[in-house]
């Protein structure tokens, strides 16, 4: 068992890019938050009032108990999430329940590995919660309001776990990682001014 734990967000800015969880843990207290966050978390707020009145076709079942920002704690994985939406269907209370995660997602484009590896480090966080299988969850795009199905597979299961130990050998080692290969991302990054060997 860990004594520090991990965010669930933190696996996502992993996979774009590691320096920004370097910075977050090895250098605390100096990340900006930007306009483009701030704007993020307020559609994520505005989208909760939608989603209470909504049928759960979108998601593929008829019936389903919502729990919204719902808080999860693993002491077995050292990992802390709010999950924006989940659903339990038809109930928590019936013995063939599966449950369903759902992320907001303040952008367009089809979920890359991260937002993917993001979703399934929350299905582990509520199967072990709630104990009822999480066999896939949903990306659900604010600005279309489309969703993207992602099946929780074995593979991504064990690419969160393999990403946690990597994060957490980086930082108890205070190892500075390398600059992601592809360097689009860095140009609006928040910490670009950190990095001395990037565009």
């Amino acid at each position: 068992m860990s004594d520090w734990y991990l965010e669930v967000t933190d696996l996502k800015q992993y996979a774009c890019c590691p320096r920004i969880v370097f910075y977050r843990y090895c250098l605390p207290k100096i990340r900006p938050i930007t306009v483009l966050m701030e704007e993020g978390i307020r559609r994520h707020w505005d989208e909760e009032d939608r989603e209470e009145r909504r049928t759960l076709r979108n998601y593929g079942v008829t019936t389903g108990e919502r729990v919204f920002r719902l808080n999860l704690q693993s002491t077995r994985l050292a990992l802390v999430g709010q999950i924006d939406l989940a659903i339990a269907t038809p109930s928590r209370q019936d013995p063939n329940a599966e449950a369903i995660v759902v992320e907001y997602k303040y952008s367009e484009q089809k979920a890359g590995p991260h937002f993917k590896l993001q979703l399934a480090a929350y299905a582990l966080l509520l199967e072990e919660a709630w104990h009822i299988p999480v066999k896939h969850g949903f990306f659900y795009a604010l600005p279309t309001r489309q969703v993207e199905r992602v099946p929780i597979t074995a593979h991504l299961r064990s690419k969160v776990t393999q990403t946690i130990a990597a994060i957490r050998h980086m930082v108890d080692h205070e190892i500075m990682p390398d600059p992601p290969a592809s360097q689009g991302r860095c140009l609006s990054c928040e910490f670009r001014r950190f990095c001395n060997d990037v565009v």
